[in-house]
């Protein structure tokens, strides 16, 4: 008998009415199993990225010195450094003008396979618009065996990602075991409304099994607001697999004991 066929979008949608939204917030959020490849996403729209493009600036810049066939110079890689582990601003300043700007960063999420991002304005790459789907793209050329990016550049960005400084250790390592997780955060308070954009990107470990996680938000009324948000999204992502695993095995476990 051919086993029913599970819509994990659908189950996403599910597990995210669990996810307390209020007043302007919004969020979107996709998952995918590593191991397996399959994946769900929740909500369509676009966001700011605030800091999480600084994944997306580093994977740029390693692309170009892969096709050009140099290296990091040490300057880059101390401005990787502190861009990614500590979110330093002034570093992605230096490294967005040395992909190209918007073209550069547009340029090679093209050839990454993002179609639903757009380069910030001039200097202002935190207002790069994503979606959750093209993060779970960004991550997968990270995390995932078949990217444009080198094994040795992979490892480079998934390195920084596992030393993010300890009071920016939030976001999807939530719905983590322990320390199995690697990351990075956004957050960005907009002038225009007073409300915060928070964003997480990721891949966690659950079990022994690793899952890529993206969550965007904005219209928080405060950051603490939007990273338990965030931080429930990502709960809820994970669980689109878990909870079915949990499932299968209670379903084994009475085949089992029925059979006996």
């Amino acid at each position: 008998m051919a086993e029913p066929v599970v819509d994990l979008d659908e189950r996403l949608a599910d597990a995210m009415t669990s996810v307390g939204v209020t007043g302007e917030q919004k969020v979107s959020t996709a998952v995918l199993d590593l191991e397996s490849g399959d994946s769900a996403v929740h909500g369509d729209g676009a966001f700011d990225t605030a800091s999480i493009v600084k994944v997306d600036i580093l994977a740029a810049l390693l692309l170009r010195h892969q096709e050009a066939g140099t290296r990091l110079s040490a300057r880059e890689k101390a401005y990787a450094t502190t861009m990614i582990e500590n979110s330093d601003n002034a570093s992605a300043s230096a490294l967005w003008d040395a992909i190209g700007r918007a073209a550069g960063l547009d340029a090679a999420n093209e050839t990454f396979g993002l179609t639903g991002t757009e380069g910030g304005d001039g200097a202002l790459w935190g207002l790069t618009l994503t979606t959750a789907a093209d993060q779970l793209i960004l991550l997968q050329q990270v995390f995932g065996d078949d990217s444009k990016l080198s094994e040795a550049s992979r490892s480079y960005v998934q390195g920084l990602m596992g030393r993010i400084e300890a009071d920016q250790q939030w976001g999807v390592s939530a719905a983590a075991d322990g320390s199995g997780w690697a990351l990075k955060n956004g957050w960005l308070p907009r002038s225009t409304t007073g409300l915060w954009d928070v964003n997480s990107i990721g891949r966690v470990s659950v079990d022994g099994r690793a899952y890529l996680v993206a969550v965007l938000s904005n219209g928080n009324s405060t950051q603490a607001k939007g990273i338990s948000l965030v931080e429930a999204a990502a709960k809820a992502a994970v669980s689109v697999f878990t909870a079915g695993d949990a499932s299968a095995s209670a379903s084994a476990n009475a085949t089992s004991a029925a059979a006996r």
